[in-house]
């Protein structure tokens, strides 16, 4: 079954009800291209480093600007509209990276957690701790949709493989990967841990993100991409700037990779002997 589906490259700010309205825009700008599933990039409705300036933001998923903008173009369009993630407000205080799948009726289909914490010092002094702010994710998710089962990570979670082995395991033939990668990571390791994941697990990897100098001074890496089974780049946007990628995917490819090379089936359980001198 033949489908086009679209990743959304963003460089969002600051301010919730702005990155709204461009992300309405370039959602209407897939589905006029004829994609049916169109996916949005990590911190969609915000990137604010500021503890203070997030807080004055935050709201809880039911108030939720960027929730309540795709719910309704998803059903007004009649797409699966995913938004890569977003911040909500939890009960606890804590935060949530969050990311949305809404159906062609507007319904909630999926919600993910993002699990794994960005919590890095990197080169030039560049130092993150996500888990100061955001609550981590326990579940991963398999979503069973008309052209294909979907399985969801957001940024950080590609460099842990075995969440993607997990979801392939239970029958994901695509992923979802949407993120805000930093450009010192993204230029080094953005690519190869995309089209890795995508060739390990015989999958789609759906990768929209953020691209740009953003507001709140950080600088992602932009280079959002769509990679079949079998590695191969299908589209890729620029570093920089706004844009609408779109390939055309059949889960065919999933299954014919994993024909040719059925590395699922014949994975092993082992025990590991550690050798010490």
């Amino acid at each position: 079954m033949m489908v086009k589906i679209a990743a959304i490259q963003m460089c969002s700010g600051v301010d919730p009800e702005k990155n709204a309205l461009r992300m309405d825009a370039l959602v209407r700008e897939a589905h006029a291209g004829g994609a049916v599933y169109i996916q949005t990039p990590e911190m969609t409705g915000a990137l604010q480093r500021d503890r203070k300036g997030l807080a004055e933001i935050l709201r809880p998923e039911e108030t939720d600007l960027i929730v309540a903008r795709a719910k309704g173009l998803s059903a007004e369009l009649g797409v699966y509209l995913h938004v890569g993630s977003t911040a909500i407000a939890l009960e606890d205080g804590k935060t949530a990276n969050r990311g949305f799948l809404f159906g062609p009726d507007g319904e909630l289909v999926c919600r993910y957690d993002k699990i794994h914490m960005f919590d890095v010092d990197l080169d030039n002094g560049e130092s993150w701790r996500e888990s100061a702010v955001y609550r981590p994710g326990s579940e991963a998710r398999v979503a069973h949709l008309p052209f294909g089962a979907l399985g969801f990570a957001i940024c950080y979670d590609v460099r842990f493989p075995q969440l993607f082995r997990a979801e392939a395991m239970a029958g994901a033939e695509i992923v979802s990967l949407p993120a805000a990668f930093t450009r010192q990571t993204g230029e080094a390791h953005w690519e190869v841990l995309v089209r890795a994941r995508a060739i390990e697990n015989g999958v789609f990897l759906i990768a929209a993100a953020q691209a740009g100098l953003h507001e709140d001074g950080r600088e992602t890496y932009g280079n959002s991409m769509i990679v079949d089974p079998w590695g191969r780049i299908l589209a890729r946007a620029p570093s920089v700037g706004e844009a609408v990628i779109m390939a055309d995917i059949d889960i065919a490819e999933t299954i014919a990779a994993r024909a040719k090379i059925p590395n699922l089936k014949n994975a092993r359980d082992f025990e590991l002997t550690e050798v010490r001198l």
